[in-house]
């Protein structure tokens, strides 16, 4: 550590809750000293008691045993010179941002003459970039906007130091991206200390001063000095090789004391044959059928009718996926990714065009499509092994009990759940459910895979673990598969070609980028594979290009017709 001046200290600082065997130690011996205008981040995930630091920081809450100290003096209540921002943005329904902020001041600053207080308002206002909505209320503004108001009514309480919540994670990424930048710029401007808590290790970096992780076991982990040069421009750090030795470094680290050793299974799969419904004599004229073009869309729209006349929300959709594939579909917020999907999953009506899938014609819903959402849609009733079995028995009508139970098995142990098959979906974490949404998936033996989203409401350390799982039973199976995400390392990781769609309305395909990494893949492998960042650079050229809603001219249309040529 630097000799310069240190602002707020953590001395064996360990904190718990309950009582007598009850007690549950959530942050263990912590030592820690913040520097007076530093931004630090504290790199954490789910249950790591990230959210314990903070409000142990703000007062909130105070240490089992060990001292907590702001400029030499034990914290003992909040106080408005250590301002917080939380994850969600508690504003007051019936004020304006404008009043909002304004409520914030006449609490702090009681005496303060009423004509400062409303030049106050409007330079935090205009800090933000919310002086066009100044007069509007919570409920009129995106969530965005909300988290925005936050902020200046944090800054506007004029604290020694801000602390940061996770205040992005419930935002879409370019409105996060777009935030990080802006608090990055009010600490540049205001010099004060910040304290950022994040899963995101790329937020850490384009952020930080410094970077310590904390562990799953409540300890303070390994420290990473930011040494890249500010302004830190996140297209540009993406060439950086500072920044890709440090994000794999990180990365590394949090995969190491996160995710724990894979779950070996006992079951092995049985040697049983779905069906799918589909006619004998058609199944045997399928037989040999070429394993191009297995599914296949063409001229697909998605057409609704609105009270100004027809809105196109997707149009002339024309890709060819060969049998056993993996497709990223990745793009924008409201770019139709999601209608493309359930589209294909039968869920979704055509409104012009056509999809087939290994010869027919797509109609309605069916097991040998199946489809997995960002939130799982379990019966909380149920137990894993219960919500596994559903449709197994459909789609294996020749099996015994004993075979179907082992399929169910197989996969359940291969996601990580051996040891929880019996427990109801009520008590497991959203990490948890997910696993079961995926084995489920798997234990339909479907053609096609889909997958609309299904990490994304998911810590990163969480989704990381849950890709690897997704990436070892796929590689198992080799089904067709067709993931929707946000998320251009996930896309890059998981597919055999990312498919990018334009905005829409009257989206379309806009680029497709042919994946050529080896497989079988692990995060860790990629980020030191030469190739990884030119095909991330590839991906984040176009979703720049098609940012805040923008319609580039059109170009050439790319060859959608052959799949990876």
């Amino acid at each position: 550590m630097t000799t310069q001046e240190s602002i707020l200290k953590f001395e064996h600082v360990n904190k718990g809750f309950g009582e007598g065997t009850h007690f549950t130690k959530v942050l263990n011996d912590i030592n820690l000293d913040i520097q007076d205008g530093e931004f630090l981040v504290i790199l954490g995930f789910s249950g790591t008691g990230k959210t314990t630091l903070v409000n142990l920081m703000a007062g909130l809450e105070q240490p089992s045993t060990g001292d907590v100290t702001f400029k030499g003096k034990p914290i003992k209540e909040p106080s408005p010179e250590r301002g917080v921002i939380f994850q969600s943005y508690s504003l007051m329904p019936w004020l304006t941002v404008a009043g909002n902020i304004r409520l914030a001041l006449d609490s702090v600053f009681p005496k303060m003459p009423t004509a400062e207080k409303d030049e106050k308002v409007a330079h935090y206002i205009k800090m933000v970039g919310l002086s066009h909505a100044a007069s509007r209320r919570p409920a009129e503004l995106s969530g965005g906007m909300r988290q925005r108001v936050n902020v200046a009514r944090a800054l506007a309480m004029d604290p020694e130091m801000l602390l940061l919540d996770e205040p992005l994670s419930a935002l879409d990424a370019l409105t996060r991206a777009n935030l990080a930048d802006e608090i990055v710029k009010i600490w540049d401007e205001s010099k004060k200390t910040c304290v950022l808590i994040t899963n995101d290790v790329d937020e850490a970096i384009l952020v930080g001063d410094r970077i310590i992780a904390l562990n799953p076991d409540g300890t303070l982990g390994d420290e990473f000095k930011v040494d890249i040069p500010r302004p830190r421009d996140r297209t540009e750090m993406n060439n950086d090789e500072g920044f890709k030795a440090l994000r794999a470094k990180v990365t590394n680290y949090l995969m190491d004391v996160g995710i724990k050793g894979k779950v070996e299974g006992t079951k092995t799969l049985p040697d049983v044959t779905p069906i799918h419904g589909v006619p004998s004599a058609v199944v045997e004229a399928q037989k040999g059928l070429i394993d191009e073009r297995f599914l296949d869309f063409s001229q697909l729209h998605k057409i609704y009718p609105t009270p100004k006349g027809p809105l196109t929300v997707v149009e002339d959709f024309n890709l060819k996926i060969n049998r056993g594939e993996f497709i990223s579909l990745i793009g924008h917020s409201g770019c139709g990714k999601s209608t493309v999907l359930t589209m294909a999953a039968g869920l979704n009506d055509i409104s012009k065009g056509a999809i087939k899938l290994d010869g027919r014609h797509v109609e309605g819903a069916d097991p040998e499509r199946a489809v997995v959402f960002q939130s799982p849609n379990l019966f909380p009733w149920l137990s894993a092994r219960e919500n596994c079995a559903i449709g197994v028995d459909k789609v294996y009508p020749k099996a015994s009990q004993a075979e179907r139970q082992d399929v169910v098995e197989y996969y359940l142990e291969r996601v990580g759940l051996a040891d929880a098959m019996d427990r109801p979906a009520n008590s497991m974490s959203n990490g948890m459910k997910q696993r079961v949404g995926i084995a489920r998936a798997f234990a339909l033996s479907p053609k096609l895979l889909l997958l609309d989203e299904p990490f994304g409401m998911l810590d990163s350390l969480t989704r990381w673990e849950l890709q690897e799982v997704l990436m070892e039973v796929w590689s198992r199976t080799k089904v067709t598969a067709i993931c929707v995400t946000h998320d251009v390392d996930e896309a890059i990781l998981l597919a055999d070609r990312v498919v990018m769609m334009t905005n829409g309305p009257q989206a379309t395909i806009g680029k497709i980028t042919n994946v050529d990494l080896p497989r079988p893949r692990t995060r860790k492998a990629l980020l030191e594979h030469p190739d990884y960042y030119t095909y991330r650079q590839e991906v984040l050229d176009f979703l720049e290009e098609y940012e805040h809603g923008a319609k580039p001219k059109p170009k050439a249309k790319p060859a959608t017709t052959i799949a990876a040529e």
